[in-house]
């Protein structure tokens, strides 16, 4: 599969903590002597994804993955062991040494390095040229007069894309930078009637735009002539590239966030740029485009509460309201900024100031419920009686869908209150439109697991796992104990060997037996590198999390094995027995008699190995 050198590995592995490479990706609080989150992989309300430094593994109780470092690497970004090798042996500071021809290469990794440093060049030269030459002085100028100040400027790399036909085309000509990549890469454009390249920004301040590592990928261009259109120009879907997934300034803003779980979601880049000057540190933009699901799960890596503070404008309005769907969808808490007369953030902060728009509107930002309420009303003629009941009718489907009573209740005395009805009337009303629900659920997320109840409708007695046979507990037991103690391992190897019952943990075993040969103490992140099995790996991590190797004297391993021996045995008088009364049935006296003694003979020796 790979030809990494073990010493590589086990480089990468002592040099990397799991905390602060899950914590790229998932905010954690800590719980005793683990740390917890909501998962990245699955939906979930209730956080079932644990990390345990001391073990230098991850584990999630919902949907099962759990694994060292590489492994978490490998499923969040989607590569192969390989590059999840690379990429934190480049992260902890280790020369990546192998041969390119050793490991699985990919294909496009050479295009990818020389668009990130194109990329890098250009946006240090879009700077050079805003801030230091006379074709930069009028975008400069009129930054300024925006109000950017050159700290602003400077924070967020803010560069000038001059207004000539190949300024930058003949700049990465003479870098021998091949212009058909950088074509490729959105940085250049191709004319076929003049068979030439040219720049695709041209008059236009540039806004850097970062991956969440902080690699510049693409850039954003805005138009310095109101005639000329579009007004934003981005770069467009590239091999570095993909505005579903990215975030503007999610790289910076990543510290703030983990400290705050909180995510400020902005429409756009000027809006960020004024909010982090404003003091809002924790901001960032979908740049313009909708919110993605991509998105989404980008932001509950990070963070479980989100303030969405888009224009005030009817567009703003309603593109809260789609995004705010989806955020709620995969369990995040959100509260809705509502700016007032139309005003975007920018124009906000210009007129009230930076310390009223961080108290006022992020920090008094309304609840999604009051907020879904007040749009509801948009739907609904209020001065009219019918537009009155029609829009209560309404808010009965929001209001009864809350958990918690208390919040019910809440808002609906504040609805009893505004349009003079009983309290009373509105709760019948509201538990009719639950009754009814309550027939048409369909089944919440991760049945079967009800220890994530927060997300599962159904009731816990309609989920819980049917019940495993008493050596199937014994074996991971055993298992995870040995994981724990190399005596432990030692002692079953001598007395079970590989009598497992289950296959799975049979082969677990064999590879426990062989690292203990090789090695005195099981480091467990090194071991599940060895293992090279996705089943395999799920399995130990999950035996992993029992804690039973200081309750293993002696007398329990013996009582364990015992369960272990006896269970064929156990399964062989069960079937035996079934056999026999079939023979009964059929009126077979002399082979039910035989089958009799065979079942006293079992029995006989079951009593022996309990002995």
């Amino acid at each position: 599969m790979h030809k990494i050198p073990d010493d590589v590995i086990a480089a990468v592995l002592s040099r990397t903590n799991i905390v602060e490479v899950v914590s790229k990706y998932v905010h954690l609080t800590k719980q005793g002597k683990y740390l917890k989150g909501l998962c990245p992989f699955h939906s979930e309300k209730t956080p079932s994804f644990t990390v345990t430094p001391e073990k230098q593994i991850f584990y999630c109780y919902g949907c099962g993955k759990g694994g060292e470092a590489f492994k978490f690497i490998m499923e969040i970004e989607g590569i192969s062991f390989p590059e999840a090798v690379k990429l934190l042996a480049e992260d902890s500071g280790i020369p990546v040494t192998w041969e390119r021809a050793e490991y699985i290469q990919d294909e496009h990794a050479e295009e990818r390095r020389q668009l990130l440093s194109a990329h890098e060049l250009a946006a240090k030269w879009f700077h050079y040229i805003l801030m230091n030459t006379e074709q930069g002085k009028h975008a400069l100028e009129y930054l300024r007069s925006r109000g950017f100040s050159d700290k602003l400027i400077e924070a967020f790399q803010i560069g000038y894309a001059p207004q000539m036909w190949d300024a930058l085309t003949q700049f990465f000509e003479k870098r021998a930078y091949p212009l058909p990549l950088m074509e490729n890469g959105g940085l250049l454009t191709y004319q076929d009637e003049r068979d030439q390249y040219y720049d695709r920004f041209r008059d236009r301040i540039i806004f850097p735009l970062h991956d969440d590592r902080g690699q510049i990928v693409a850039f954003a261009g805005r138009s310095l002539q109101p005639d000329v259109q579009p007004k934003y120009l981005n770069t467009p879907e590239t091999l570095l590239f993909h505005k579903s997934r990215l975030l503007y300034h999610l790289h910076q803003a990543k510290s703030e966030i983990r400290k705050s779980n909180q995510v400020v979601l902005f429409e756009g880049y000027v809006d960020v740029i004024k909010a982090w000057d404003a003091g809002v540190l924790n901001g960032v933009a979908s740049m313009g485009t909708s919110l993605t699901e991509e998105h989404v799960k980008l932001i509950r890596r990070h963070a479980s509460r989100v303030v969405i503070c888009y224009d005030g404008d009817d567009a703003g309005v309603n593109a809260a309201y789609k995004s705010l769907t989806l955020l709620e969808k995969a369990g995040l808490v959100v509260n809705v900024a509502i700016l007032p007369d139309r005003m975007d953030p920018d124009e906000y902060i210009t007129r009230y100031g930076g310390d009223k728009f961080r108290l006022e509107m992020i920090q008094g930002a309304i609840s999604a419920v009051r907020f879904k309420l007040d749009y509801l009303k948009r739907g609904y003629k209020l001065s009219t009686e019918d537009g009155r009941l029609g829009y209560i009718r309404a808010t009965m489907r929001i209001i009864s869908a809350l958990p918690s009573p208390v919040e019910r209740e809440y808002y609906l005395k504040d609805l009893a209150n505004e349009y003079q009805v009983s309290i009373d009337s509105l709760k019948q009303e509201m538990f009719h439109v639950i009754e009814k629900t309550q027939k048409k659920k369909q089944d919440g997320d991760n049945i079967g697991k009800p220890w994530n109840n927060g997300m599962n409708d159904r009731r816990e007695e309609a989920t819980r796992p049917a019940l495993r046979p008493a050596y199937y507990n014994a074996e991971r037991n055993l298992l995870a104990a040995m994981l724990q103690d190399a005596s432990i391992t030692q002692f079953v190897q001598e007395r079970l060997g590989d009598a497992f019952n289950i296959d799975a943990h049979a082969a677990l075993a064999a590879f426990i037996y062989r690292y203990y040969t090789e090695h005195d103490a099981l480091e467990l992140s090194t071991f599940l590198v060895m293992l090279q099995d996705e089943e395999l790996e799920r399995l130990t991590t999950a035996i992993s999390m029992l804690e039973v190797a200081k309750v293993m004297n002696e007398r329990a391993l013996e009582d364990h094995i015992i369960q272990i021996k006896k269970a064929p045995m156990l399964l062989a008088i069960e079937h035996k027995k079934e056999q026999m009364h079939r023979a009964e049935r059929s009126g077979d006296v002399q082979r039910a008699v035989q089958i009799a003694s065979e079942i006293i003979t079992l029995e006989k020796k079951l009593k022996e190995t309990q002995q």
